[in-house]
């Protein structure tokens, strides 16, 4: 489904790199995600508000691609970048 970058970033570098395309990038949501949110209670705006304040963890490989957990004390979505200029948003939860 998704090709993703082919080398994992450090959570630091996809922090730096994640704000740089929400400004001048392109972010989609896969349809999963945008169920989760609704089921939660919350839109794109709130993944966005995650993904520009949260903590970052380290990549790991999953379905295909490198994944990056991002989240606040309550909530978090998985991102995947697709490349230097978009990301994906593969899911999101709050925390109960």
């Amino acid at each position: 489904m998704m090709a993703g970058m082919k080398a994992p970033l450090a959570a630091t570098e996809a922090r730096k790199l994640a704000r740089v395309i929400l400004v001048h990038g392109k972010v989609a949501f896969t349809s999963h995600c945008m169920k989760e949110l609704a089921k939660d209670g919350k839109d794109a705006v709130d993944a966005i508000n995650v993904i520009r304040g949260g903590a970052y963890q380290e990549a790991e490989w999953e379905n295909g691609g490198w994944r990056h957990r991002v989240h606040t004390q309550r909530m978090a979505v998985v991102i995947e970048f697709e490349t230097e200029a978009e990301l994906i948003v593969v899911t999101s939860f709050v925390f109960k």
